[in-house]
């Protein structure tokens, strides 16, 4: 592309070039002829003495020239005569070009009257030298653009390979996470891949945070779990008959292996706010509320949205749901007719989520959200899933706050930062 722009160039300058040349020529020619014809017609005395005066004078000028004044013609040189004899005639004043073999002339033609006689005065300049000169300044440019475009080329191959040595020692260092010999990118390199490497860094945290929480999960489900299973197998492989006391004590066991399980899965899916995937305030919770509402067809939902419409947050979009999900499922449990929702966006995501239940004490507030805490039995209430908020939390650096609702029961107001939002 540069080769063909360059190109261009310098067939433009060439034509430019010439053409600069010929007005500038044309228009000296044309200040010679007005000069010459002033000065015939201050020296009028005779035509003989006129045409001598004019041959003189043109001498000095080094240009050819033809003088009609009446019948009478004067040029500097006889060939002249006849080459432009066809100029003599009844064409418009101008400048003009003549081709006589080899020679391109320049050809000034202005006609004028003296003693009511008509003139024509000719001046004209040999152009082939000129023109011989300006082809080869047009060579010297082409030589010279070609070896600045070369020594460009050059300079860009070098800065292009000396800009791709930090990708270079980058992907080295890839190589060696890939090989396990490097835990983490070094920041070690120019400023404009600064922002690369602290994501790759951060993908690679988020990447270790979400095995180190499978191996927990599994740890947790491997521990919580064999106790119970153990138990349900020594009974069922007893010889001892299964009354209705012991097959209670089996349900209750399989009921806690079943929460546990789904306890754990619902861990395992909290992707953090590295997950690249916003959640749709308008639509996730219009989405959740119609859920609650056919879950708990006798409590009257209500929820207050911002204003705007197409409002994304970057809170990933199942941990959102999950977030909202479980502060609207303990409030329907334990709600007696009502449960109001708020949701403002500022700098922060705040949800706040009222229920006009029973209400906890002061003394119990301190214990929500303790893994695997019941306040009442009769419901499966705040154990597990305000435990899991609690996680939610903690990955997405936000905080939950248990108050005394003004409706009569619990008020729940969940407080996320958000660093920006997007329409």
């Amino acid at each position: 592309m540069a080769i063909i722009v360059t190109g261009a160039t310098w067939l433009l300058h060439g034509i430019l070039l010439k053409d600069l040349a010929r007005d500038f020529l044309g228009e000296r020619l044309k200040r010679e002829a007005d000069h010459a014809i002033e000065q015939v017609k201050q020296d009028h005395i005779s035509t003989p003495v006129v045409l001598d005066s004019a041959s003189r004078g043109f001498q000095a000028f080094h240009h050819l020239y033809v003088l009609r004044l009446g019948s009478d013609i004067s040029s500097s040189d006889p060939r002249w005569v006849k080459a432009l004899d066809f100029l003599l005639d009844n064409i418009s004043d101008g400048l003009v070009e003549v081709r006589d073999g080899a020679q391109h002339l320049l050809v000034y033609r202005r006609s004028f009257s003296l003693e009511e006689e008509r003139g024509v005065l000719l001046v004209g300049e040999d152009f082939s030298q000129v023109e011989a000169g300006l082809h080869e300044l047009h060579w010297w440019v082409a030589a010279i653009a070609a070896v600045i475009l070369l020594l460009l080329v050059l300079l860009n191959i070098l800065a292009v390979n000396r800009g791709l040595i930090p990708l270079s020692r980058l992907r080295d260092q890839l190589g060696e996470l890939r090989t396990g010999d490097r835990e983490r990118l070094s920041l070690d390199v120019p400023s404009e891949l600064d922002s690369l490497v602290i994501q790759l860094n951060r993908f690679m945290d988020e990447i270790d945070s979400r095995l180190q929480r499978s191996r927990d999960s599994v740890a947790n489900l491997s521990h919580a779990l064999k106790t119970p299973l153990a138990a349900v197998t020594q009974v069922l492989r007893g010889s001892r008959p299964i009354d209705q006391t012991r097959r209670q004590k089996l349900v209750q066991r399989l009921e806690e292996i079943h929460a546990q399980l789904d306890a754990e899965l619902r861990r395992s899916r909290i992707a953090g706010p590295n997950a690249g995937r916003m959640a749709d305030l308008h639509r996730d919770c219009t989405r959740l509320i119609e859920m609650f509402r056919g879950l708990y067809p006798n409590i009257n939902f209500t929820m207050r949205l911002p204003e705007e419409t197409e409002k994304r947050v970057p809170i990933e979009s199942q941990d959102f749901s999950e977030i909202l999900g479980i502060v609207l499922d303990n409030a329907g449990k334990w709600a007696g007719s009502e449960v109001d929702c708020r949701i403002v966006l500022d700098d922060r995501l705040r949800i706040t989520v009222e229920d006009d239940g029973p209400g906890v004490s002061a003394d119990d507030l301190p214990r929500l959200g303790q893994r695997g805490r019941r306040l009442d039995e009769s419901h499966p209430g705040y154990g597990l899933g305000l435990s899991i908020l609690g996680q939610l939390m903690t990955r997405y650096a936000g905080e939950v706050r248990f108050e005394p609702s003004a409706l009569g029961g619990l008020c729940v107001t969940v407080e996320v930062p958000i660093k920006e939002s997007i329409d």
